[in-house]
């Protein structure tokens, strides 16, 4: 396919982008250059600016949406304030303008952070919820992640999109794997099980809108995967170690 991946610049683009390149054409819309990968166009763009998004997704059959607000200072104010303008404001200018230009299909990077039991660097004391739990976390990240949910979800009856919102665990580059964090290490994700749970959503085929949890939890100690193993094909080839 070919594909815009807007922030695709940030934590989990320079994590999965060679990998998605291997497999499809993209095309990296964002503020800042992505790292230098093999067949990855970057175009320079503002992602509130409707006009921008439309014209870089025009010719385009997918779109990713991996954009979020700074990391430092986490829990600052106007940080906060900034994940969660791009997870409403943002995403909804970045749907509706693909969904303008004619793409039909959109992924959003979207996080188990949407449960209040997931705060990093903590590791989680039992299982997690499964996809039909409503979310409930009151921090600043779980709050525009749910949001931004929202968002996918409306967009998907509002302009005809079948979009995949995945909930991920701590993606880790490749060459940062396994995490040293024990408190992250027992459900955290490896840059290519992440693309791979990516390149997956993009081949589901489905209507409207869907949630998937995605973890490296191969043995679902935490994190239920059963439904991303049983509609998505996709399960961890780089599985957590478990805690002792």
């Amino acid at each position: 396919m070919k594909v815009l991946v807007i922030g695709g610049s940030g934590q989990v683009g320079r994590a999965v982008l060679g990998h998605l390149a291997a497999r499809h054409q993209l095309r990296v819309f964002d503020l800042v250059a992505p790292a230098d990968v093999d067949g990855v166009e970057w175009t320079h763009g503002d992602l509130f600016d409707g006009p921008a998004v439309a014209a870089a997704a025009t010719g385009c059959d997918a779109v990713i949406f991996m954009a979020m607000g700074p990391r430092e200072p986490w829990g600052d104010l106007g940080m906060a304030q900034k994940h969660l303008h791009i997870a409403t404001a943002g995403l909804y200018t970045c749907l509706r303008a693909a969904a303008e230009a004619g793409v039909r299909r959109a992924v959003y990077t979207s996080s188990m952070s949407v449960y209040r039991a997931v705060a990093a660097p903590h590791a989680p004391s039992g299982p997690l919820p499964h996809e039909q739990t409503p979310p409930d976390a009151v921090d600043f990240y779980g709050l525009a992640k749910q949001f931004g949910e929202r968002v996918c979800a409306a967009a998907a009856a509002e302009h005809d999109l079948d979009v995949v919102a995945l909930r991920l665990c701590f993606p880790v580059p490749d060459d940062e794997w396994p995490p040293p964090n024990p408190g992250t290490a027992v459900i955290a994700t490896s840059g290519r099980d992440t693309a791979a749970a990516l390149d997956a959503a993009l081949r589901h085929d489905h209507r409207g809108y869907d949630v998937f949890a995605i973890s490296g939890d191969a043995a679902g100690r935490f994190v239920s995967i059963d439904k991303a193993r049983r509609e998505l094909g996709w399960e961890p080839r780089d599985p957590t170690t478990p805690r002792a």
